[in-house]
């Protein structure tokens, strides 16, 4: 039963959505009583209905209720009244939870006698540090409250978890960050070891204020583990790291300029109807995307206007709640909106994972008189790029080309892969892509055993496909990059096989280049980006093409997005791919793609144009000549870029 009240929209104080500081409170309320009603009876562990995680049913209790205090926290620290008891409620939960025989009593992460009940899992540490956060956001509030007993026996727990290792990546913050408040608090920490850690993380740092999710592959200069966890993770824990433990005061103003770089590039990555990037794992945080965007605010460091980072977080938390009814009719799903879709989760993704969207919603700990609620909206900078026609930005340092059109921002993906070892590593269809976008979602299931959107793939004579599997380097330019990697089949490189492949962004498409060598028996296809809706999308144009420079192409309309795809050189055919229940985005799928034949062992260029819109598509504004591996390309408005393919990467 939906039982969400909004207030009235107010379009003076907020002209772009019409949301105020009462929408999001009413919004944080609702989800924080949905919450409740999946409580156990003595509401230390939260636990709806869903598929239950790797780690079993009551690390996923433990998930919800430390997940969604996430919300209640800084909900409770940014405003005097309380009329649902969130203080009260959440601490008589955390006292069922420390109680050292109680029903409801949380066990330790790996490394105690209980292990048997984690079935191995380190996932404990993960929710004390989200405890942890909680409570630093809201210490006079709960923390300061609780009986003596109750906050020994909590930091004690706490203590366990903060001295474990977890993983090389961003569960270093979380450790550190459970460290910094329990010595924050008071509390001796033996054994602690925060600082190496957050030393440690603080090397992967790439540039344009984004980190490295983990050590930096030695094979490309960028690193190859980049997505949503800068936002939702990474700048947040580091933010609170520093703000509770006592660094050099040159270190901490260098990480808040890392803050400030991190949120003016990060801002360029949603659309103005709110949408946000679907690249990356755990997606099914979603508000969780604003974590970093609200850091920023909080700081007070970044290029926006307090406004406009209202206006961009009130449009996202609009966008999910209004237009994909997410947490309205109940608690939010494993999947993108209301409805479950498991096939883009994580196995260590359970019943209270998704209540880590509660990191979107900590702006509410600055107070209904701070410029971030009392400014009024601006434009954020999707809305500046359309009103221009487009706007295109390359993060070198991330090897991503951003470009912003019609209502849709697109990236150009050149480095990131989530590959630790090329060598030996498996690729993932939400960072293996060429491209991404905040209204297109690759392709799962049998749709990336097909390697079809945003791949360029040998196909053998079986029609099996080869993946794009550890890019072993990268380059960039002005509005440009370029990567280059070695297709492989079943964990092995093909032999003799090497694929250059190029982006260049500009006037709304994208020109996607490759520089393809393969051996005898392989056929070569490229898919743009996949594109679904509740109905199967709308195909026109899919005919097989002739000639090495043909015209026209493909176009596949669906759910207000269409896409076109334009063969400019070396392509010989073209098809389109459909798909049912493989897409985060609707139900049918359809992808264009290309396909021609290749000379064994004799490197050739294929050129193509990937534009996306909202509205009907135009003619792709560029043309290229190629001369051997010389490829030139000009465009509608004058520019002309040129590149030797073979000479990028020596």
């Amino acid at each position: 039963m939906n039982d969400l009240r909004l207030p009235s929209e107010d379009r003076d104080q907020s002209p772009h959505t019409g949301w105020t500081r009462a929408h999001w409170e009413a919004v944080a309320e609702h989800w924080l009583l949905t919450a409740r009603r999946h409580a156990s009876p003595d509401g230390g562990l939260i636990t709806p209905p869903a598929r239950p995680s790797g780690a079993g049913i009551r690390s996923d209790g433990i998930e919800g209720f430390a997940r969604s205090f996430l919300i209640a926290a800084p909900l409770l620290a940014g405003r005097e009244a309380d009329p649902h008891d969130h203080a009260g409620w959440y601490a008589r939960g955390l006292a069922a939870a420390m109680a050292p025989e109680g029903p409801d009593r949380w066990g330790r992460a790996i490394g105690v006698n209980e292990i048997q009940q984690w079935n191995g899992t380190p996932q404990p540490i993960v929710e004390a540090a989200n405890l942890a956060f909680g409570l630093a956001i809201c210490r006079a509030q709960v923390w300061d409250r609780l009986e003596d007993k109750l906050r020994d026996q909590t930091a004690e727990w706490l203590t366990h978890h903060c001295v474990k290792h977890g993983s090389d990546n961003n569960w270093l913050l979380f450790t550190a960050v459970i460290e910094a408040f329990l010595v924050w608090a008071g509390y001796d920490v033996p054994g602690g070891h925060a600082q190496a850690d957050v030393d440690l993380f603080e090397s992967w740092y790439l540039g344009d204020g984004w980190y490295n999710d983990g050590p930096i592959s030695p094979t490309t200069r960028h690193g190859n583990r980049v997505d949503h966890y800068n936002s939702w993770v990474i700048h947040p824990f580091l933010w609170q790291w520093y703000q509770m433990s006592d660094q050099p005061a040159d270190r901490r103003d260098q990480y808040l300029r890392r803050l400030g770089e991190f949120a003016d590039s990060y801002a360029l990555l949603f659309a103005a109807d709110g949408s946000s990037l679907h690249q990356g794992r755990s997606l099914t945080y979603r508000q969780a995307v604003l974590g970093g965007l609200w850091t920023a605010g909080l700081a007070g460091v970044g290029s926006a206007a307090a406004g406009a980072t209202r206006r961009l977080a009130s449009g996202v938390l609009r966008r999910f709640t209004l237009d994909r009814g997410v947490g309205v009719d109940g608690p939010p799903s494993l999947g993108w909106s209301a409805a479950e879709f498991l096939p883009m989760c994580q196995g260590y993704s359970g019943p209270g994972s998704p209540y880590f969207a509660g990191m979107g919603f900590l702006g509410l700990a600055a107070p209904a008189d701070h410029p971030l609620w009392t400014e009024p909206e601006q434009p954020q900078p999707a809305e500046r790029a359309d009103g221009v026609g487009s706007l295109v930005r390359t993060l070198h340092a991330v090897g991503w080309v951003i470009q912003s059109s019609d209502g849709i921002v697109q990236i150009a993906n050149h480095a990131s892969d989530h590959v630790v070892d090329p060598d030996t590593g498996l690729g993932d269809p939400h960072y293996a892509s060429v491209g991404y976008s905040t209204h297109t979602a690759p392709g799962v299931g049998q749709a990336w055993a097909e390697e079809v959107d945003g791949q360029l793939a040998l196909v053998d004579e079986w029609g099996r496909a080869s993946r794009r599997e550890g890019l072993r380097g990268t380059v960039t330019g002005d509005g440009w990059a370029a990567s280059w990697f070695r297709p492989r089949m079943g964990g092995v490189d093909v032999p003799g096989a090497r694929v250059v492949t190029l982006s260049v962004l500009h006037q709304g498409s994208e020109l996607r280049a490759h520089l393809v060598t393969a051996p005898a028996g392989w056929t070569v296809r490229e898919g743009s980006f996949a594109v679904a809706g509740a109905r199967e999308p709308v195909v026109e144009g899919a005919a097989v093409v002739d000639g090495a420079a043909a015209a026209g192409g493909t176009s596949v309309h669906g759910s207000g997005v269409t896409v076109d795809l334009v063969p400019l050189h070396g392509w010989t055919g073209s098809g389109v791919a459909r798909y049912r229940g493989d897409n985060a985005f609707g139900e049918h799928s359809a992808t264009p793609y290309l396909t021609a034949e290749i000379v064994p062992g004799l490197p050739t260029v294929f050129a193509s144009a990937h534009r996306l819109g909202r509205t009907a598509v135009a003619p792709v504004p560029v043309s290229v000549v190629v001369t051997g591996d010389c490829l030139v390309a000009s465009w509608e408005d004058g520019r002309r870029d040129e590149f030797i393919l073979s000479e990028l990467f020596g």
